[in-house]
């Protein structure tokens, strides 16, 4: 059993996954920014970069056709994102990937993560020709790799220098689902 379904009946109704809208770039900047400086291995964008970026930008990001962005909400509280990128050149439609996987510290290990990234695999099923869903993963972090492998995904390789953070190189394990 998950530790989603461990939760009383009450926790897990409060937890709500939905695809976010331009009126929730404001609480997703917040999350972005939380994710971002408490967690730099874990992404390619940067809390110097993106703490610059207004809540427009933010919101444009949610107006596109290409680009699917969750939140896990409990209550009221945006606790969790992840993003399914598709891409749009013709010889790689058949792929998309997973991007700004996030749950909040207080929300870890209780299946939020796996439910977000659910979603965003039912979404990439639901679309048409999506056959491979795509991630990279900080090689070190076990939690999101062992979530990953549970849900179908494999290692395909590893960037020895993924990310580079001052003067520290993080391995990045590269991942991949095959959907057909």
């Amino acid at each position: 059993m998950n530790p989603y379904q461990m939760m009383g009946a009450k926790e897990r109704a409060t937890l709500k996954i939905r695809q976010l809208t331009p009126t929730d770039a404001e609480n997703y900047r917040t999350i972005r920014l939380e994710a971002l400086k408490n967690k730099p291995e874990a992404f390619s964008s940067s809390y110097e970069d993106e703490v610059e970026y207004s809540v427009e930008k933010y919101r444009d990001r949610f107006n596109n056709d290409h680009t699917y962005t969750y939140g896990a909400f409990n209550e009221d509280n945006l606790v969790g994102t992840v993003t399914l990128l598709c891409e749009t050149k013709k010889k790689i439609k058949h792929r998309a990937t997973i991007v700004a996987m996030y749950v909040k510290p207080d929300q870890r290990n209780l299946g939020v993560g796996k439910a977000l990234m659910n979603v965003a695999i039912n979404k990439a099923k639901e679309l048409k020709g999506i056959e491979q869903i795509y991630l990279a993963v900080t090689a070190s972090n076990e939690p999101a790799k062992r979530l990953y492998t549970s849900l179908g995904f494999g290692t395909y390789g590893i960037d020895r220098h993924g990310l580079k953070i001052n003067d520290t190189f993080f391995e990045e394990e590269l991942m991949v689902l095959m959907l057909a």
